[in-house]
């Protein structure tokens, strides 16, 4: 079903803001981040997070509207947080690419801008999660799910499914590796792994 799917992507999200986040803290200590890793990941959002997430939460969303005013009205306009969101992706996109060319800027400018995204990403997909998934769950038809379902660009994740793409290879290394490291910490000395 469409929401487990679109709640599948906001995990796979959050991974991708999690490995975001500690490249910044790499740059804050006034190292070298991985800038492959880094513009992978804003690739990731220009992509696909624009052409296949965000479409797929306005099908739901404008079934909903139909279907229950009152809880749109509660959501507010998803539409404009998406044109927000990508706004502030682009000032990302716009500060590492500073950086990169060497160019003369504040650190904690870059720093102000990414953690900004970061923080309004997770917020953005918090309510999702918790108000705008559960509204449409609770209002939309068996229909409305069938026609969305019909209208939806069947895709596959270009970092997280079977198929990893070429220019996300390096991120999802990371990732994995994340994940490793956090499950070796979670078993701890002389616990055994699950």
């Amino acid at each position: 079903m469409i929401i487990q799917r679109l709640s599948q992507e906001h995990r796979n999200i959050r991974k991708l803001l999690a490995v975001l986040e500690r490249e910044l803290e790499v740059f804050d200590a006034g190292k070298r981040p991985d800038y492959e890793v880094v513009r992978s990941i804003i690739s990731y959002f220009m992509v696909y997070t624009e052409i296949y997430h965000h479409p797929q939460e306005d099908l739901v969303y404008a079934k909903l509207r139909m279907r229950d005013p009152a809880a749109v009205e509660r959501l507010g306009n998803l539409a404009r947080e998406h044109r927000l969101g990508t706004q502030r992706l682009q000032k990302v996109a716009e500060a590492i690419e500073f950086v990169l060319s060497d160019r003369e800027g504040l650190r904690q400018d870059v720093d102000s801008v990414v953690r900004d995204f970061i923080a309004h990403e997770r917020r953005h997909m918090t309510m999702e999660d918790q108000e705008f998934f559960p509204a449409a769950l609770k209002a939309l038809t068996p229909a409305d799910w069938k026609e969305i379902a019909a209208a939806v660009d069947h895709h596959r994740d270009p970092v997280f499914s079977d198929v990893v793409e070429d220019r996300f290879r390096r991120v999802r290394e990371y990732i994995l590796q994340l994940e490793a490291e956090a499950e070796a910490e979670r078993s701890g000395p002389g616990v055994p792994p699950r």
